[in-house]
């Protein structure tokens, strides 16, 4: 009764966290339904001639000059969304685990999460084809909408200029594809800002978006590089290449323009893949440039232009700089393991408040590797289980993973690594467990608002246990190689679940290809090594298929055994902790709410009592190249003075509530002995576990449409992981009309 009792609390609780959520995307989209109007409208003679008029007359004054009605229309809204992503976020994180309800039509859902196969674009959904065509649609109105603008006074235009038409034609031809270009740019930043507060509202990650940035920034350099080359050709057939070299103070100034891409081209051209794979260093240190593009952009347009596209790019310069807080600290790294596959797990000290979803990943930097290089891997570890530390497993399959396996793999290996950190990241809720959830910001307002009067919870309470009908009643893990990782955090999520919620969990069927019998040692990895109730791995329904493609035999020689470092603690050494403290997406809102007020507030003081005393509001005497580097300046001080104000608070109150780092001498002591418990556990108790469900193949890879098939329940859950062609035949398979209970999501870290 006690059971049943907290379990309806926590679903009232909950459902009243869902009606807040409802209303806060219901005012989201109303917010951003707004914005798009504006950028439908503004390629218009409705918006020159009738709606600018009517909002400067409303809206100028002498703290923001001009620039005041383009940050309203174009730069709060957007912001004011990402604070309230953040406040749904956090509710997000306050629901309970445990108690999710099902749409109640599924149906067509299950048709929009459909993967589909197109070639350049890779592994793509009904639903982003969707997005991906309406933001076509966007830029072809824009670009048209602005050419039959400019080209109805094209005569006139050509007069003033003192043209030929033909070449007026050009260069207005050129403006409009630069403007359309700025569309791309506009929404270029969102999908790299690795903690954003608005990708999480659309069920988005950063990982996970990292192709629309790739979109992005193709269509965005294509656009600029047409933009520059049409300008040239103008030039060139005016008799005006001296406009090349020019730099207009209260205009749009050509050289800025033209160094920004410059640069540009050089950035984009080590981002193909053929670069990118083969050189990474290269595609690494030159997609710094991205610094010195933006600041040509700015000085090219002027400040008052620019900020049409600075929400984006303001949102991600936050997240840069907490990721540079963050980066800066090192980080306790406990042990390292290495295993026989070239493979090594490395554990690090975290505060117990840290959680962190199933799937996420961390970026690491090991200075004495090299200074600059930050890589991402996968989080094996689960939050629940193990609150006290964090893992990661690394595979040695590039330079920099090589040199780190061979520091690891020394017969006497270094007793201490200077070792800094950057996330965990991951996505909001582990949606990839539960069929048909569907992220999509409209069907999520509808889905919250009416949930208590449309849909019903089903719930049995029996012997603490509860049942879902939206749980998944398979899910099926197909991996390739190191594309293991991801799952072994599922699979530590659902033993938690099942051990502790007493939650029914569903079935596991995991397919593994490898490509030879060492590496059959990452399956070790899938049950922790400590902080488990005893007997909790078989409450897990688990079956593991492993193909060993290269080998048609068992090895013969025995595996060398399992090694474990133990490395030596530092005072200056500190446990992984959140960026901005516990709470760190309400600490986010308010980063955001105060450095964008500290912005505004130095703007207007700077225009109030500097600028306007100059110009009186002609925009004439004031250069706008100069406008644009003081922007650019409040913008930088305004970020650091918020951020590191929100940093330094939560540092000092983190250290105040965990052990100082001077005790780790004593618990290194203890942790001899729990190692060598956790290595006698790692060898005993998880290979007994999965000496029963482990059914290794070699000599042929899985017959992946045979398996999948075969597998049975009215909702499978189908993820993989790993090379991209595994994936893509994966999703080929879950795609087909002949399978309807199949719902495939693909995780790849690869770019």
């Amino acid at each position: 009764m006690e059971v049943m009792n907290r379990r309806s609390s926590s679903s009232f609780s909950d459902g009243k966290i869902r009606m807040i959520q409802g209303a806060i995307l219901a005012l989201a989209l109303t917010i951003f339904l707004g914005n798009l109007m504006m950028w439908i409208i503004m390629p218009t003679f409705t918006y020159y001639q009738k709606w600018v008029p009517v909002l400067v007359a409303a809206t100028n004054s002498t703290f923001f000059d001009i620039q005041g009605p383009i940050m309203m229309n174009f730069t709060f809204p957007i912001l004011f969304i990402a604070v309230l992503g953040c406040l749904y976020v956090h509710l997000e994180k306050k629901k309970s685990d445990i108690v999710t309800s099902s749409y109640c039509n599924k149906d067509w859902l299950k048709i929009l999460k459909k993967p589909k196969i197109i070639k350049p674009l890779g592994i793509v959904t009904w639903i982003e084809l969707f997005f991906l065509a309406m933001f076509i649609i966007l830029c072809v109105w824009y670009f048209s909408a602005f050419v039959y603008f400019h080209y109805s006074t094209i005569t006139t235009y050509a007069a003033t200029k003192g043209v030929e038409v033909w070449q007026a034609r050009i260069d207005r031809l050129a403006l409009v594809i630069g403007l359309t270009g700025n569309i791309c740019l506009t929404f270029l930043f969102y999908p790299v800002s690795r903690g954003s507060s608005i990708l999480p509202l659309l069920g988005l990650t950063s990982e996970g978006s990292i192709k629309y940035h790739i979109w992005l920034g193709h269509m965005a350099m294509t656009l600029f590089t047409i933009h520059g080359l049409l300008f040239i050709l103008f030039w060139a057939v005016s008799g005006r290449l001296h406009e090349m070299l020019r730099w207009d103070p209260h205009y749009i100034s050509n050289v800025p323009g033209e160094l920004g891409l410059l640069v540009g081209l050089i950035l984009w051209a080590t981002t193909f893949p053929a670069i990118r794979r083969r050189m990474f260093e290269v595609f690494f240190y030159t997609h710094y440039l991205y610094i010195l593009f933006m600041v040509f952009f700015l000085l090219h347009t002027g400040m008052f232009y620019a900020c049409i596209m600075l929400p984006g790019f303001f949102l991600f310069l936050i997240d840069r700089y907490l990721r540079f807080l963050q980066s800066k600290q090192k980080v306790r790294l406990i042990s390292a393991r290495v295993l026989t596959c070239e493979t090594v797990e490395l554990n690090f000290s975290k505060i117990s408040g840290l959680e962190y979803s199933p799937t996420s990943i961390m970026f690491l930097n090991v200075p004495s590797i090299s200074k600059l290089q930050w890589h991402p891997f996968t989080v094996t570890s689960n939050s629940n289980l193990e609150s006290d530390t964090i893992s990661v497993v690394i595979k040695c399959e590039g330079s920099w993973t090589k040199k780190l396996y061979s520091v690891m793999s020394l017969p006497n290996p270094v007793d201490r690594l200077d070792v800094s950190v950057e996330g965990p990241y991951g996505p909001a809720s582990t949606h990839f467990l539960r069929s048909d959830m569907f992220y999509s910001i409209s069907v999520k307002i509808f889905y919250s608002l009416y949930i208590e009067s449309r849909c019903s919870f089903t719930m049995i309470f029996c012997d603490g246990v509860v049942n879902f009908d939206d749980r998944h009643d398979t899910l099926v893990l197909i991996s390739g190689g190191s594309g293991i990782t991801p799952f072994i955090s599922i699979v530590r999520e659902l033993i938690y679940m099942s051990s502790t919620l007493k939650c029914k969990t569903p079935k596991i069927l995991l397919v593994s290809v490898f490509r030879n019998t060492s590496q059959l040692s990452m399956l070790d990895l899938l049950y922790p090594i400590a902080g488990t109730p005893s007997g909790c791995s078989s409450n897990l329904d688990l079956q593991v298929e492993a193909y060993i493609t290269r080998e048609i035999e068992p090895a013969q020689e025995k595996s060398e055994p399992l090694r474990t470092i133990l490395f030596k603690p530092d005072h200056s050494d500190a446990p992984i902790t959140p960026i901005v403290g516990q709470n760190n997406w309400l600490w986010l809102a308010a980063i955001i709410s105060s450095s964008f007020a500290l912005y505004l507030l130095f703007v207007g003081l700077l225009y109030q009592y500097y600028v306007y005393p100059m110009d009186h509001g002609t925009n004439q005497v004031f250069p706008y190249h100069t406008r644009a580097l003081f922007n650019m300046l409040f913008i930088a001080a305004a970020i650091v003075i918020a951020a590191s104000a929100a940093f330094l608070w939560n540092k000092k109150k983190s250290a105040r509530e965990t052990k100082q780092i001077q005790d780790m001498a004593d618990s290194a002591k203890s942790l001899n002995s729990l190692i060598a418990y956790a290595d006698l556990e790692l060898e005993s108790l998880p290979q007994q576990s999965l000496d029963k469900s482990i059914k290794t193949h070699y000599g042929h890879r899985p017959d992946l449409k045979r398996i999948l098939l075969e597998v049975k329940g009215s909702s499978v859950g189908v993820l993989a992981s790993g090379p991209k062609t595994l994936r893509h035949d994966v999703a080929a398979i879950c795609s087909s009309e002949l399978v309807e209970n199949l719902h495939f999501e693909s995780i790849s870290f690869t770019w």
